[in-house]
C-alpha cells in the first residue's frame, strides 16, 4: 500500500544560519557536502532550507512474540558486510513474570526481518528464542545497545561492542550474539542513563564516545564522553542541542552520516511529558522526532526547529512515549537508505516501521518558481569533476557559477557561461571541466529554479 499523502509532505524553513568566518578558506577536497545546514551558506537569496520528513513504508518487525511486548524498544539497527542486525528491548509482557531481555532480528536486505531461533535462551515452554541477553534490566537488557566497531586496533574477538545497563555497563562480542562483560563495573557513572545509551567508534576524534541522558534543571537532555578502551571515560560534558525551554530529548540516536562521515546526524526523540491526547491512555506523555546535525559531535545545529517524525493520524502513535528513532540510519539498496522508529508502544500492535530514503536527501536547498541563488564562503576543491544530488521540475533547473575569493567572476565559469541542468540525480556530474581551478581559492554561487539541491562533491 501506498504511504499516505501526509507522510510525505516537506516541511520548509528559513533561517538565518551561522556559516565560516569570511576569512577563513574551506577545504572541501573531495568529501561530500550535505545541505543540512548553512556550512557551505556565506549569503543566500531567494532559497530556503527544506526538511524531508521520513515517508513510512509499513511494518518492519512486529513485537508479537511471548518473550516480547508493548513496551519493547530502543531499537538499534546495524549493517555488518551484507548482513543486518536489529537489537531491541523485549519488555512488557502478558501475564507475568514480567521481564526485559535483549533480542536480535536479521535481514539480508534491511527491509525483510526474520528473529533467528537461536536457543540461547528459552522463555517458559519456547525454548528456542532471539533472545541474546537476560540479564537483569540495570546490569544491561534494559537498553542494550551494540555497534561494530571501526576502530582498526579492535581485536576481532571484541569487534562488536555495546553499552547496557543503568548505569551502562560494557561489552564486546566477536558475532554479535554471544556476548560478555569487558569490565565488571559500570564505565560511566556520571548520568541518569534511564534511555538508549549509545556509543561507536568516532573516526573524526580517533576514540570511542559515548551519548547518554542525562537531567540539566528538570529537564533530559544529553551528555557525552571519550575514551581510547572503551572502559575508562572522560568527564561527560554536555551536547549542546539547542532544546527550546520545556522541551525534553528522551533518546539521541547520534551517528556519523555514513556517506560523509564528517557529518553528525541526530534523531532525538522529542518528549512533552505533560501533554495527553488519549483521555483514557494510563500515562501522560507524548513524542515525535526532532532532527539535526554537528560538525564536532558536541554542538549541533538545529536548522529545522519542527518535528521530523510526526505521530499522524494513528490513534495509537498518540500514547506516550511512542514515535522513537531507532538508531542506525543504514543503506538498503541501490542509492537508497532506510530509517526505523517506533509505533504503538504500550499498545498490542507495537512495531517497528520503516522509511526509505533516497541517500543524502534528508534536507535541501529549495527553489521554488522564482530563481534564488546561494554564495559559498571561499573554498579550495581537489577535483574536477563536480557531482551532484539534486531534483528539478520539467521547468527547474541548477547552475553552478564559479568565483573569485573577492567575488568576482571567473571567465570561463560566469553566469552567462554555466550550463543549465535539470533532472533528477544522485551522482549527476554537472557539465563543466573544474579541472583549471584544482586547488585555487574560489567561491561558488549555486542558483536554483524549481528545484532541490540535497549534496555535491568534486571528484578527481
Amino acid at each position: 500500500m501506498k504511504s499516505p499523502l501526509w507522510r510525505c509532505l516537506a516541511v520548509v524553513v528559513l533561517l538565518e544560519l551561522p556559516a565560516p568566518a569570511a576569512e577563513e578558506v574551506i577545504n572541501l577536497g573531495t568529501r561530500r557536502e550535505l545541505f543540512v545546514d548553512g556550512f557551505l551558506v556565506d549569503r543566500m537569496q531567494g532559497l530556503q532550507f527544506r526538511l524531508h520528513p521520513p515517508c513510512e513504508t509499513g511494518v518492519a518487525l512486529r513485537f508479537d512474540q511471548p518473550w516480547e511486548g508493548r513496551t519493547s524498544a530502543y531499537v538499534t539497527v546495524l549493517k555488518d558486510g551484507s548482513k543486518y542486525r536489529m537489537y531491541y528491548r523485549a519488555s512488557g509482557q502478558k501475564g507475568t513474570p514480567k521481564r526485559e531481555f535483549t533480542c536480535v532480528a536479521e535481514s539480508s536486505d534491511g527491509v525483510h526481518w526474520t528473529k533467528p531461533r537461536l536457543g540461547l535462551h528459552a522463555y517458559g515452554k519456547h525454548p528456542r528464542t532471539n533472545i541474546i541477553l537476560a540479564t537483569s534490566g540495570a546490569e544491561g537488557t534494559h537498553n542494550f545497545t551494540p555497534f561494530v566497531d571501526r576502530n582498526p586496533q579492535a581485536s576481532p574477538q571484541q569487534r562488536y561492542k555495546a553499552l547496557g545497563g543503568v548505569p551502562p555497563r560494557a561489552f564486546v562480542s566477536a558475532d554479535g550474539i554471544h556476548w560478555k562483560l569487558l569490565h565488571p563495573r559500570p564505565v560511566l557513572t556520571q548520568g541518569a542513563f534511564d534511555s538508549q545509551n549509545l556509543a561507536f567508534w568516532d573516526p573524526n576524534r580517533r576514540c570511542y564516545v559515548a551519548y547518554f541522558r542525562v537531567f540539566r534543571r528538570g529537564v533530559r537532555a544529553v551528555a557525552t564522553a571519550t575514551s581510547q578502551d572503551f572502559i575508562h571515560w572522560s568527564k561527560p560534558q554536555p551536547v549542546q542541542m539547542q532544546q527550546a525551554p520545556g522541551e525534553h530529548f528522551y533518546t539521541n540516536a547520534v551517528q556519523v552520516y555514513f556517506r560523509a562521515p564528517h557529518i553528525y546526524l541526530a534523531f532525538p526523540k522529542r518528549y512533552f511529558p505533560g501533554r495527553q491526547k488519549l483521555p483514557k491512555h494510563p500515562y501522560r506523555g507524548i513524542s515525535d522526532g526532532a532532527f539535526l546535525t554537528s560538525r564536532d559531535g558536541v554542538h549541533f545545529q538545529r536548522t529545522f526547529s519542527q518535528a521530523f517524525l510526526r505521530p499522524g493520524p494513528d490513534p495509537r502513535n498518540w500514547g506516550d512515549r511512542s514515535n522513537m528513532i531507532a538508531w542506525g540510519l543504514v543503506p538498503t539498496g541501490r542509492r537508497k537508505m532506510s530509517l526505523y522508529f517506533s509505533r504503538h508502544y504500550r499498545f498490542d500492535s507495537a512495531h517497528i516501521a520503516r522509511a526509505e530514503y533516497v541517500v543524502d536527501r534528508l534536507a535541501s536547498l529549495h527553489a521554488g518558481a522564482q530563481a534564488g541563488w546561494v554564495l559559498t564562503p571561499p573554498l579550495r576543491f581537489a577535483g574536477g569533476e563536480l557531482r551532484l544530488n539534486y531534483s528539478t521540475s520539467a521547468f527547474g533547473s541548477v547552475k553552478i557559477e564559479v568565483l573569485s575569493a573577492q567575488g568576482e567572476p571567473l571567465p570561463g565559469f560566469s553566469g552567462s557561461e554555466a550550463p543549465e541542468l535539470f533532472g533528477d540525480g544522485v551522482d549527476q556530474r554537472y557539465p563543466m571541466d573544474f579541472s583549471p581551478l584544482v586547488g585555487k581559492v574560489v567561491r561558488l554561487r549555486i542558483v536554483l529554479q524549481d528545484a532541490d539541491l540535497f549534496s555535491l562533491r568534486f571528484v578527481r
